[in-house]
């Protein structure tokens, strides 16, 4: 018996700093116990070439992957005139004809009007707001423009663009040529008010958007500062918007100006406004009370079971890691980014949330190098049109996280909410508002640092 009763005092005596430590509160984890490489957490995947953004996340169970390649299909899905047997349901007027047409390769696309590969659109709306505080339509055009229809039925009208250079020199006498965007809308089907109000957007990149969307509220808002409490001369706000699905206001995380709430709203109105596919968020027609209006009574067109699943899709698609965090210029080029106070706006670290469906977006530690606040950008790339409560002069900041590899997945790398930049020097050029003290102090570095922040840039 006393020997029983010894050995118990021995185990109690070896466990008990282990009892102690299970009682310690948790301690910060050290960054340097971090791989920096793991731009999504776990949901972070090593392709440096075209495809780098077309990878699903690990851990997902057999009939997750099957919906993962369900909603793979529907986003390449081409869609065509009804009545067909194959994808019906395009039209009668619209601005593509499938996802990947405008975000090549799940990432970003072309600044071009009327061509296959065209990744921009116009929106459109009326000085005001429509009864939940969004953009007030413009009658017979709705609040985006359908530039392209099915055979023997009239766009709203076509875009012409057109560029006006603009050189700029650095104080060491290195030279950008910057370009500015002009937009008119031709031949619409009949005429446009006086006083339209548009917005040219670009198609934003599919990949770890259900990271973001994972993002606790309480976290982004503690990023706000509007009335820029700390002095810094950078603000940040929310964009409150209304969901049709939930049918309330909520926290705006997508779109360019942080207009939509949810992944599910984002993608279902991409069906319906750029494809003219309805759905059961968007079951009508864009073209209603229009004269091209089809007479088809076959809305809505899209299967439940193929949105769901091309939400999905997005939502499980994993982040590319980063690059070259070794080499010695890149480093110097985080330096100098944080430094120039590029990262009080794009945020280089956010915790996600926990998702109990989804692990491997659940509680992540990501480098997405984002608030998805406003910002107040400048005159320069104001578009005169508000969006909920973004003013016309206000952008979301953009996730930063796989930018080094658009020259892959694109070809040609354009930035920013038009396009208009085609190197990353001349998207930080058009910075202006919160931004011009950072845009500024960028002019003001010797070329080599400048080159440093740009290797930089290329490594996320």
């Amino acid at each position: 018996m006393m020997r029983v009763k010894k050995m118990y005092w021995i185990a109690a005596i070896l466990l008990a700093p282990a009892l102690f430590m299970m009682c310690r509160k948790p301690g910060l984890f050290q960054d340097s116990g971090f791989d920096p490489r793991l731009s999504g957490g776990e949901a972070t995947v090593f392709d440096e070439t075209s495809k780098a953004f077309g990878h699903q996340v690990t851990g997902l169970n057999e009939r997750d992957e099957q919906v993962h390649e369900l909603g793979d299909g529907a986003i390449g899905a081409t869609f065509v005139r009804a009545p067909s047997t194959l994808n019906p349901g395009l039209g009668p007027i619209f601005s593509n004809v499938s996802c990947i047409s405008c975000h090549h390769n799940d990432g970003k696309g072309s600044p071009t009007a009327g061509l296959v590969n065209s990744s921009l659109l116009i929106r459109l709306s009326l000085p005001g707001s429509d009864n939940f505080g969004g953009p007030r339509a413009v009658e017979g055009f709705g609040t985006q423009l359908q530039d392209l229809a099915v055979f023997g039925v009239q766009p709203e009208a076509k875009i012409e663009i057109s560029y006006t250079e603009q050189a700029f020199s650095f104080p060491d006498g290195e030279m950008v040529n910057l370009r500015k965007p002009s937009y008119n809308l031709l031949n619409p089907y009949k005429p446009l008010p006086g006083n339209f109000q548009t917005s040219p957007r670009m198609a934003p990149p599919f990949f770890g958007l259900g990271l973001l969307q994972n993002i606790p509220e309480a976290t982004l808002l503690s990023f706000a500062d509007e009335n820029d409490l700390d002095g810094d001369g950078i603000s940040g706000r929310p964009n409150y918007v209304y969901d049709p699905v939930q049918r309330k206001m909520m926290l705006g995380r997508f779109g360019l100006k942080a207009n939509v709430a949810t992944l599910l709203t984002q993608v279902a109105g991409a069906y319906g406004q750029d494809m003219g596919v309805t759905n059961y968020v968007f079951p009508q027609e864009s073209s209603l009370a229009q004269t091209q209006l089809d007479a088809l009574h076959d809305d809505p067109e899209l299967p439940d079971s193929i949105l769901n699943a091309a939400v999905f899709y997005i939502k499980t698609l994993a982040v590319p890691a980063r690059r070259n965090v070794l080499d010695p210029v890149a480093t110097q080029g985080e330096k100098i980014f944080t430094q120039i106070q590029c990262a009080v706006c794009h945020k280089p670290t956010i915790q996600t949330g926990i998702d109990l469906t989804l692990k491997t977006i659940s509680n992540q530690r990501i480098h997405p190098y984002t608030d998805l606040l406003l910002h107040d950008m400048g005159e320069g790339l104001a578009d005169g049109r508000p969006d909920f409560q973004a003013n016309e002069r206000e952008w979301k900041t953009p996730a930063l996280w796989g930018i080094g590899l658009f020259e892959k997945t694109n070809g040609i790398p354009f930035y920013l909410h038009d396009g208009r930049a085609r190197t990353l020097e001349e998207a930080i050029l058009w910075h202006g508002g919160e931004a011009e003290n950072a845009k500024q102090a960028f002019i003001q570095l010797p070329s080599s640092e400048r080159k440093a922040l740009i290797k930089f840039l290329k490594s996320l």
